[in-house]
């Protein structure tokens, strides 16, 4: 697969697929501009060859043309980031966006508006997909948040440019920073998965059980595998219906010499509320009418241990309710003790939005190696998926 360092857009349009796919508040303003400071390098090193860029995005899940999902809101911001007022089209494809590309001179920057104001975008249809090919003269692919979708702006454009496509430096570094965990000699290799459901990272742990020899389990999963070993919840989140899949990956990564970390105490409620009583108890001994909502000072503890002596870390999925200050304590040592190992020599990768969003809460992803823009597709790497939007970008 090429990347953007393997042409020079010296008088090119590169025509530019970027996931500007970011928060906005009620005044429709950006909450959240890493993802457009992630598209910065990329962009830069083309104008910089004496190219001009021609941005798609999609914001949000339009149902119709709605103004709250333009991407107009995204101009200003964008715009100051990279130090070039960004010029803006009110539309996709279509006569005034062919002359508006038409008209774009070398050092400049064109933003098409939101793709997904067309169903034939998420359709991935090929006429579509034409229609914008036509824009630009090299296709490059930087979204990697969207690389896991067979769009047209992805998968089925990238085939119009037989020779002429290639991966920003984001999509780049994505894929290698994913591989370097999956592929990883430097050892012992932790991963740790958090999150509420063992159903939604099932595939993820079968398929990295071969490839690493930790496992630290956190998060409303772990009490799953807890009962499933004959242990009282109280009232704890539980899937019922996976206690023998919980049993199964247990067996499994006992098979691989992998070993498996569970909370052993944890932090109990008797409400899902930030006003909750709350009190310490062992994992598989809660008492009726409470739950756990985090983990305890004993789990903080062996999960410390086993960070601090990793050399490769994956980091998807906090270990307790983070978004409530009262059960934020668990995930918050665990960022830190990641933080540690980092600064040691470790490599640690941090993916998944509920991830990124407690590293960005306890202020901590410029500590760690790298901190991935997209969660689905990420997981989907590291299911051993193959991702159409990646794809389509192999020769």
């Amino acid at each position: 697969m090429k990347t953007i360092n393997d042409f020079n857009f010296k008088d090119k349009k590169a025509l530019i697929r970027v996931d500007f796919n970011v928060p906005l508040d009620e005044n429709l303003n950006v909450t959240d501009d890493t993802r457009i400071r992630a598209a910065k390098p990329t962009i830069l090193k083309i104008l910089e060859d004496g190219g001009s860029c021609i941005l798609m995005s999609h914001l949000g899940r339009p149902k119709s043309q709605e103004a709250k999902f333009s991407l107009k809101h995204v101009v200003k911001p964008l715009s100051e980031i990279l130090g070039i007022q960004v010029k803006f089209v009110d539309d996709c494809i279509g006569p005034k966006v062919d002359e508006a590309a038409e008209k774009l001179e070398s050092g400049e920057i064109l933003l098409l508006e939101n793709l997904r104001f067309y169903d034939q975008e998420i359709d991935g249809d090929v006429d579509f997909a034409k229609k914008l090919s036509k824009l630009g003269d090299i296709y490059v692919n930087d979204a990697f948040g969207t690389a896991h979708r067979a769009h047209a702006s992805t998968a089925i454009i990238a085939e119009l440019f037989p020779e002429n496509k290639c991966s920003g430096l984001l999509l780049a570094s994505e894929i290698e920073n994913v591989n370097k965990v999956l592929e990883s000699n430097e050892k012992p290799v932790t991963a740790i998965i958090g999150g509420a459901k063992v159903s939604s990272k099932i595939t993820i742990i079968e398929n990295i059980l071969g490839k690493i020899d930790n496992l630290i389990i956190g998060g409303g999963m772990a009490f799953t595998f807890v009962k499933a070993q004959g242990g009282k919840i109280g009232g704890s989140l539980v899937e019922d219906d996976k206690l023998d899949l919980a049993l199964d990956i247990l067996k499994v990564a006992k098979e691989k010499n992998v070993k498996v970390h569970l909370p052993v105490d944890c932090v109990i409620a008797d409400s899902f509320s930030e006003m909750a009583n709350t009190k310490s108890s062992a994992i598989d001994d809660i008492p009726d009418g409470w739950m756990g909502l985090d983990t305890g000072p004993k789990t903080n503890e062996l999960f410390s241990e086993v960070i601090r002596n990793s050399k490769t870390i994956l980091w998807n999925g906090p270990v307790g309710v983070f978004e409530m200050k009262k059960f934020a304590e668990g995930t918050k040592i665990l960022g830190k003790n990641i933080v540690e190992s980092t600064k040691n020599g470790a490599f640690s990768l941090v993916g998944g939005g509920d991830s990124v969003a407690a590293a960005q809460q306890f202020g901590i992803t410029d500590k760690v190696s790298y901190v991935s823009t997209g969660g689905g597709a990420m997981l989907e790497m590291l299911e051993g998926k193959v991702l159409p939007g990646i794809k389509a970008l192999e020769n």
